[in-house]
C-alpha cells in the first residue's frame, strides 16, 4: 500500500491497531461511520479503551487513499433525502486488506511477545 508501512515501533500504534478492525468489520457487513465506531466501542469497553470519532475516521480515510475501501452513499431507510455513507472493499480493495492483516498479524504476535517478556521478567 504505498510507502506507508506496517509500523515496528516499541508497541503497535492505534490507527493501525483500527484499521485492521475497520478491515475485519467491513468483511463481516456493511457499515457507515458511527455503526463501526459504535461497534469498535463496544467491543474494547470492557478494556478501558475507547476509540475517539476523529481516529476511527482517520484510519477510514487512511483506507480510502490505501485504495482498501470506498465510500458508497445510500439513502437513509424510510427517508426522502438523508443519505448514509457506507464503507465497502475498492477495486482490489480485499487483496490489499489480506495483505494488511497479514504484516499486522506478524507486528501483533512481536508486540505480544514483547508484553509477556515484560511480564514474566516483572511480575514473576
Amino acid at each position: 500500500m504505498g510507502e506507508k508501512r506496517t509500523p515496528s515501533g516499541f508497541l503497535l500504534k492505534q490507527r493501525a491497531f483500527l484499521k485492521l478492525y475497520l478491515i475485519t468489520l467491513t468483511e463481516q457487513e456493511r457499515l457507515y461511520g458511527l455503526k463501526l465506531l459504535d461497534v469498535l466501542r463496544q467491543e474494547f469497553k470492557p478494556f478501558g479503551y475507547r476509540p475517539n470519532h476523529s481516529e476511527v475516521y482517520k484510519a477510514l480515510h487512511d483506507l480510502i487513499e490505501d485504495g482498501v475501501l470506498k465510500q458508497v452513499k445510500q439513502k437513509k431507510e424510510g427517508m426522502k433525502y438523508q443519505e448514509v455513507v457506507y464503507y465497502r472493499f475498492a477495486e482490489g480493495g480485499q487483496e490489499k486488506a489480506k495483505l494488511y492483516k497479514r504484516q499486522l498479524k506478524a507486528e501483533l504476535d512481536r508486540c505480544a511477545a514483547l508484553i509477556r517478556k515484560a511480564i514474566e521478567d516483572n511480575y514473576s
